[in-house]
């Protein structure tokens, strides 16, 4: 006889064992895939942050040593050139002759534009008759006086001048001399070696004279006008070298400090200007970044990394016998990538410069 009770205590222990294995196999995945997810996490955490071993953070440390430091001043500036020449035409006169376009090179001396001479020379023409007409009637003045003219050396000098007054021949070489000097100017010619600029008169055109025909720019020799702040000004000092990167692109061009004005703008502001070397395509009014580096010898310098705020205040963190231990600094001078510390640690001290993000007081870490 089939004992039915047997039966359905064997199906019941089956259908358990079956149930519990499948149990287990879910559990067992789902543990895989909780852990799978915290290496994740873990893997995640580390990449953006300090690693660890064993729950401690893991750090980077230096000594701290004296050692030399330089002081960046970085500023905006123009380039200017330091030679330029406005060149003005005396005479409102048609533009007979123009040898120059903008943008060309010129030396010393050479001819860039003329003015039609024609009035000016009638000018002196008429001038030089009206002279003759003056030398006739001084002569006729000195023999009223009872003097030879010929021989001007036996006139007193008193005499000659009044004679010279009443003829007007006085006047008439002071007018020959201006007309001379117009006609001179009627003719443009650069003063010195350099580029055509700013160029405002055409050929057949009247010349103004109320403002420059053109401008020549000796771009062999540029500069650079640039600010620095009030309290950076006990830093800055005639012959400091600067470097200057203009905004355009190109190659970066060094050069020395030479003047500085004393006088501190409404803004707090102090101008200053550096002599360039030679340097190729810059052009007068670009701008650029100006850089001024100043070496301020050895003092304690510890990384801007190491530099964190706890409570609004400056802190540095260093390692005594495994721990982070928290220390309040007074900091000073500072560059791109480090900071100068005044008050607070003294030479030998072991640093840490990584991992301090999210130290407290005697964490304890783990130095790499």
């Amino acid at each position: 006889m089939i004992d039915m009770n047997g039966i359905i205590i064997k199906t019941i222990t089956t259908a358990a064992v079956v149930l519990t294995m499948v149990g287990g196999g879910c559990s067992s995945d789902k543990s895989k895939g909780e852990d799978t997810v915290s290496a994740k996490k873990t893997a995640k955490l580390s990449s953006s942050s300090s690693s660890s071993e064993g729950g401690m953070p893991v750090v980077k440390t230096m000594k701290l040593t004296e050692r030399e430091i330089t002081h960046d001043m970085v500023s905006n500036g123009k380039i200017t050139a330091r030679e330029t020449a406005d060149l003005y035409f005396r005479s409102s006169e048609p533009v007979s002759e123009l040898w120059v376009r903008e943008g060309q090179r010129v030396k010393r001396g050479q001819k860039l534009a003329r003015l039609d001479l024609f009035k000016l020379e009638s000018e002196r023409a008429r001038l030089l008759s009206e002279r003759e007409k003056s030398i006739l009637d001084m002569q006729d003045v000195l023999i009223g006086q009872g003097y030879d003219p010929a021989d001007k050396a036996s006139v007193p000098e008193e005499v000659l001048r009044l004679a010279r007054v009443r003829s007007g021949l006085d006047g008439i070489e002071t007018s020959i001399a201006l007309n001379k000097k117009e006609i001179e100017q009627s003719t443009l010619t650069a003063p010195f070696d350099g580029v055509v600029a700013d160029l405002k008169v055409k050929r057949f055109c009247i010349a103004p004279t109320s403002e420059p025909a053109c401008r020549i720019i000796n771009d062999g020799g540029m500069q650079v006008e640039f600010t620095v702040l009030e309290s950076e000004l006990p830093l800055l000092h005639i012959g400091d070298g600067v470097e200057v990167s203009p905004f355009a692109g190109g190659n970066s061009c060094r050069g020395k400090v030479t003047e500085i004005n004393p006088k501190v703008d409404e803004k707090g502001l102090v101008k200053a200007r550096a002599s360039l070397g030679s340097c190729g395509g810059m052009i007068d009014g670009m701008n650029a970044r100006v850089r001024v580096s100043k070496n301020l010898g050895k003092r304690l310098v510890v990384p801007k990394s190491a530099v964190v705020l706890r409570s609004g205040r400056e802190v540095v963190f260093t390692l005594e016998e495994g721990k982070a231990m928290w220390n309040y600094v007074t900091t000073g001078i500072e560059n791109l990538d480090s900071r100068e510390i005044l008050e607070g640690l003294t030479a030998g001290h072991t640093v840490i410069t990584d991992g301090n993000e999210n130290l407290a007081h005697q964490t304890p870490v783990i130095q790499h």
